[in-house]
């Protein structure tokens, strides 16, 4: 089965906003079994977007477009499919009515011109929208003029808000495709995601020992984030999950320590299970990352179980006054330091009474560096009911990669130290 995606909007193609369409619906549709095999960005322009869908309906089993499908003068793409494939454009009574209650609710007036919403191709689909006015369609081409061989296309417009358009795929557009292009074989697909470790390395532990499950029909691929490298485990056909099952017991074998989870999850997430798992609480003494590490566990829902502050001490005089840091370790040592990055624990454990706290103290530069301690240098503190500990990482990164990476190692630092005490 061929799946094309055509993703609409001038903004893309100037670089003002990020085309996070192709990365979700390329996930979320390989995970239903549906592969797609070519993906194309235009401008919100007739001529681009009809060519576009003409070429992708000459070819395509499947075609999926976003964007273009609201109320203002560049949203074209309802009125150019339309056209293209020679149907006349009716209003549909059930989605203005939908349009006036979604403004009625919320007092609003509704302005005229998001009327133009409610017209739908001749024979298409109206797919609900739950989340905004603009509803999607889908429309089965039969017979297809743009195809050689006799079969027809399904084509699917979505509007482009991804806070409309995924929860609209997931309610409306899966179902509709199960029953009218089921998957034409099993796909599994399974992710498994390290950190600690880079990608070469990864690759160096277990390309070799999948080799023959690769030649068996696993598909085997790495992904590198900052900070974490992702192993998909896929295959398509009979022994697909027994492929897939095999190549993850060999994956665990080798990376075990380094596999944090599974899928979409997020490292931040794991602690929040951990903690919560184990009845244990946390605080935070940032310096150098500003409040990312609490912004990333706050982003989990039930973090507020088990964290319980933070407390960003970016000056000196802060560290004193809140951690208790002494004026002595800062003048012996100076801020970025073993000393402080330890003291900055223990004083974050001793004012919040948490079992946990996570200390990190570093240079993200450009400026401030020395010889002894460069740009990039961090120390990352962990107390615990036992004791304190404190690491010592290179991070030689601009300055937001340099805050990702250490926040990532401090929560790798706390999920290990949480295992080992299990």
């Amino acid at each position: 089965m061929i799946v094309e995606l055509i993703n609409t909007g001038s903004e893309l193609m100037l670089g003002r906003v990020l085309n996070t369409h192709q990365q979700w619906l390329c996930r979320r549709l390989a995970d239903l079994g549906y592969e797609v095999t070519r993906q194309v960005a235009v401008a919100d322009t007739g001529r681009d977007i009809e060519q576009a869908a003409r070429e992708a309906l000459a070819r395509a089993d499947l075609v999926i477009a976003t964007g273009g499908l609201g109320p203002t003068s560049d949203d074209i793409t309802r009125d150019l499919i339309a056209q293209l494939l020679g149907k006349p454009l009716r209003e549909d009574a059930a989605v203005v009515a939908h349009i006036e209650q979604f403004f009625s609710t919320r007092k609003r007036p509704m302005p005229a011109r998001t009327r133009v919403q409610a017209l739908v191709p001749e024979g298409a689909l109206v797919l609900a929208n739950n989340h905004g006015t603009a509803p999607g369609l889908a429309m089965e081409v039969r017979p297809n003029p743009f195809r050689a061989d006799p079969r027809a296309s399904w084509l699917v417009m979505l509007p482009g808000p991804p806070r409309e358009l995924r929860p609209m795929f997931d309610e409306v557009v899966v179902p509709l495709l199960r029953r009218v292009l089921p998957p034409e074989s099993e796909f599994v697909c399974r992710t498994l995601r390290t950190t600690g470790v880079g990608e070469s390395i990864v690759q160096e532990r277990i390309g070799e020992r999948l080799r023959r499950l690769v030649e068996s029909g696993l598909d085997l691929g790495y992904c590198a984030h900052i900070g974490q490298v992702d192993v998909r485990l896929a295959a398509r056909g009979a022994n697909a999950r027994q492929l897939v099952r095999e190549a993850e017991s060999i994956v665990r074998e080798q990376l075990g320590p380094h596999i944090f989870g599974e899928e979409d999850e997020e490292l931040e997430a794991v602690i929040v299970r951990l903690l919560t798992g184990r009845k244990q609480t946390l605080a935070l003494a940032e310096s150098c990352t500003g409040g990312l590490i609490a912004d990333r566990l706050t982003n989990v829902p039930g973090a507020s179980v088990v964290f319980l502050a933070s407390l960003v001490t970016y000056s000196n005089e802060a560290k004193q006054k809140f951690l208790g840091v002494r004026a002595e370790t800062l003048a012996q040592h100076g801020a970025v330091s073993e000393a402080v990055a330890r003291e900055m624990a223990e004083g974050a454990r001793q004012q919040t009474g948490a079992d946990y706290a996570l200390s990190v103290s570093g240079i993200a530069g450009p400026a401030g560096g020395a010889p002894a301690k460069p740009v990039g240098t961090v120390f990352i503190g962990l107390a615990t009911p036992k004791a304190a500990i404190v690491t010592g990482n290179f991070n030689p990164y601009d300055r937001k990669t340099f805050k990702q990476a250490t926040a990532n190692q401090a929560l790798e630092l706390l999920r290990r130290k949480i295992l080992a005490a299990s």
